[in-house]
């Protein structure tokens, strides 16, 4: 069964029911369940008790752990932003630089904010969403376009930029191959990774024109939270600025901490998890010192936002169990194995670009795709004479683009969390942007191998 065709029937079945019912949880859980009932050799109480293992296992990680709690933190944090009038003071200060002075000023906003923040993609994406969430209620765009700039930006960036953890997991992915500088073959990967630019220039385009297509266009205009509304007080636009300022700074200088100097080899989760502390800790100083909110309030507005965000944590969690649980059925294997290296040349980069959206697509992870695909990608570029960042890239573009896709990515939950949209409403809406690029990609793939 492991290593089989019989492995890609999870992510199948998981990708259907989500599809269907329109339920991430749902989904996640039995295609988690199916997985560990497999692997039990079908036997059913076996498979249910080791699925409910396996999600407990996700809290002995620290790393998810990390993510799983400045998650949780972060929905206090934007409700306490909100609640207490630092959002609407810092637009009306914006207002008053005129730095923001229309529709088009406000959605390019959150696309230069999640392209400049190169270090974490999840540090990009919160800060980049809590800077604009209630600036696109006002300006009337729907939650779903802002979801889909973040998850356009902040991921295809970093893995373009590559002076952050991303670089340095590849560069580590490398490793032991002979390579004479894998340094260059990585920073080579960057002009051949189609998929990364064009995603990050269709957001640009979007941001700049205001023009939408296919279900964003009817997508809801405000938060499917959406209680915010009656707020309408303000309070200094420094209560906004300053905690989200010292939440870039804190992660940052952590980063360095924790990479002994080397921000690239600094420990993200840690460090983005300490910065919303930090921030909060701000924030609610801040709070105390206009006397914005009482005590009992904070507490209150707090907890309710942490609340709000317990139906995305769940998916978070069963995305992390279903990934491992997809590992111990070998799929990424198998769909590895499914490269021919006896076929024509040029389409060697575009199979390894489609295994690899594939693969990312039905695990709803980017990273274990490299992990699983560079390296067959490097021996194969060896053994056939191209370019092994060619190759690579075609690994990492097809990475990004399956998980832009899937449904049950991780970094489209944190899309979700950060824009305050629903999680299917940001699927549904980004999935034409990000066939589009997929699809443009895959044709420069097969160009660019005619020319070797």
């Amino acid at each position: 069964m492991e290593d089989s065709s019989l492995s890609l029937l999870p992510p199948i079945i998981t990708i259907l029911i989500a599809m269907w019912r329109k339920n991430a949880l749902m989904a996640l859980l039995s295609g988690v369940v199916l997985c560990f009932i497999m692997a039990a050799n079908w036997q059913p109480i076996t498979g249910v008790v080791n699925s409910f293992h396996s999600i407990v296992n996700v809290f002995l990680s620290i790393q998810n752990v990390y993510i799983i709690s400045f998650s949780m933190i972060i929905g206090a944090f934007v409700a306490l932003m909100n609640h207490c009038g630092a959002v609407n003071g810092f637009i009306a200060h914006l207002a008053k630089l005129n730095l923001v002075k229309n529709s088009r000023h406000a959605g390019m906003l959150p696309t230069v904010i999640g392209s400049s923040i190169f270090t974490d993609s999840n540090l990009s994406m919160f800060t980049a969403g809590m800077a604009s969430q209630t600036l696109f209620d006002k300006h009337n765009f729907s939650r779903a376009r802002l979801a889909y700039l973040l998850d356009s930006t902040c991921a295809p960036i970093s893995i373009l930029i590559l002076i952050n953890g991303w670089g340095a997991y590849v560069l580590g992915l490398l490793n032991g191959y002979n390579l004479a500088d894998p340094v260059a073959v990585l920073m080579g990967t960057i002009v051949y990774n189609f998929y990364a630019i064009i995603a990050v220039m269709l957001a640009y385009y979007t941001a700049y024109t205001g023009k939408i297509y296919g279900p964003m266009k009817h997508s809801l205009t405000r938060s499917y939270n959406g209680d915010d509304q009656e707020i309408i007080k303000q309070a200094p636009a420094r209560v906004m600025w300053i905690p989200l300022v010292s939440l870039l700074v804190i992660a940052l200088t952590l980063l360095l901490v924790t990479g002994n100097g080397d921000m690239r080899r600094g420990n993200g989760a840690f460090s983005v998890f300490w910065s919303v502390i930090g921030s909060l800790t701000i924030l609610i100083l801040f709070i105390g010192h206009y006397r914005l909110m009482s005590f009992n309030t904070i507490i209150t507005v707090a907890y309710n936002g942490i609340k709000k965000m317990l139906p995305v944590l769940g998916i978070l969690v069963l995305s992390f169990s279903f990934g491992e649980a997809i590992k111990t059925l070998g799929t990424g294997i198998y769909i590895s194995q499914l490269i021919n290296v006896s076929l024509p040349l040029f389409l060697i980069a575009p199979a390894i670009f489609l295994i690899a959206a594939l693969t990312a697509f039905t695990t709803g992870t980017s990273w274990a795709t490299f992990a699983i695909l560079i390296p067959i990608a490097v021996p194969v570029a060896m053994a056939s004479a191209l370019p092994v960042p060619f190759l690579v890239a075609a690994v990492l573009g097809g990475g990004i683009f399956g998980d832009h896709a899937s449904p049950i990515s991780d970094t489209t939950v944190v899309a979700s969390i950060a824009s305050g949209c629903d999680h299917f409403e940001h699927v549904k809406t980004q999935l034409p942007y990000a066939l589009v690029g997929g699809i443009a990609s895959l044709i420069l793939y097969t160009l660019i191998g005619l020319t070797f």
